[in-house]
């Protein structure tokens, strides 16, 4: 900007002259690169976010802390010792079905879960020749089961005395084997109140399951439940007592009707802890004895 003269005997002020530089192309400036970058940025950011959610929906809980722990060295370092720890699975694959190691190289403890057969896949540790269920003689305990619960519901049915105890009877198919469940109600008690002495009646009946299953070569395992209501004196005699009493006693009972002694495997008594009715533990149905008959265990190569 400069200030031209004022001519002679004139007292006007100066003219300004204002001088404006243009530089060439100069409003072209934001076709610039910056914003490329932070839209590249961004993009890889949306692409990243969208990997994760479909990682999320795509994946299994088991599958989602194994890529947790590669991104965790701390995670790695204790999973060093087990085979193939250092991948991206800790060893697992992601199509294996029971998400162990597919290299030769790998190492590991597998073969210990492997039946004598080489063969289960989903049923390893039971399958034909493993050491916890033989098939065949799982079979035929299972036409053992039916076959005695027709024969008790037939007999109860058959007995005057004993026919108003059939609702008192359940059969019930457990993975351990068939349980007898003895069960009270308001109005009937298998047991005297408070006490370990079998009423007549009941006396009756569990000897009726003794002619039924001491043929049978199964282990037998006893269970004595009672209901949540406590005795005054806890000191004295008490749930756990009384229902560990009334199992040892129907024991006793099953071993006079002729069932031998070495097959009862296990008595015991668990109190109110397992009852029936959950919504109301002092339901007199919670007070019940589980007589159940065990599948016989096989042996390796048997």
């Amino acid at each position: 900007m400069a200030a031209a003269r004022a001519p002679h005997g004139n007292n006007q002020p100066p003219k300004i002259i204002i001088v404006k530089k243009i530089i060439a192309d100069g409003h072209g400036g934001h076709h610039g690169g910056a914003w490329k970058v932070a839209y590249a940025d961004f993009v890889t950011a949306m692409m990243a976010f969208f990997l994760l959610l479909w990682i999320l929906g795509a994946t299994t809980e088991k599958q989602r802390k194994s890529i947790a722990d590669y991104f965790t060295p701390t995670m790695v370092e204790l999973k060093k010792d087990s085979a193939g720890s250092n991948g991206l699975f800790g060893g697992e694959s992601i199509i294996d079905k029971d998400n162990y190691p597919h290299k030769a190289a790998q190492t590991g403890t597998r073969a210990l879960t492997v039946p004598v057969g080489a063969t289960g896949g989903a049923r390893e540790g039971s399958g034909d020749k493993g050491s916890m269920r033989n098939t065949r003689m799982a079979g035929e305990d299972q036409a053992n089961f039916a076959r005695l619960k027709r024969q008790v519901e037939a007999q109860i049915a058959a007995n005057a005395k004993l026919a108003k105890l059939g609702k008192h009877v359940r059969f019930v198919m457990t993975r351990d084997g068939m349980r007898i469940d003895l069960i009270d109600d308001a109005d009937y008690s298998m047991f005297a109140l408070g006490t370990t002495a079998l009423v007549p009646e009941a006396s009756s009946l569990v000897g009726l399951v003794a002619d039924a299953i001491k043929a049978t070569g199964n282990p037998i395992m006893i269970r004595g439940h009672t209901d949540a209501l406590a005795f005054g004196d806890q000191r004295g005699m008490n749930n756990w007592t009384l229902s560990s009493g009334r199992a040892e006693a129907t024991r006793r009972r099953l071993a006079l009707g002729g069932v031998p002694e070495a097959r009862f495997e296990r008595i015991e008594g668990v109190a109110d802890r397992e009852p029936m009715i959950e919504k109301d533990p002092s339901d007199a149905r919670n007070r019940r004895v589980a007589v159940t008959l065990l599948y016989r265990r096989g042996t390796f190569g048997q």
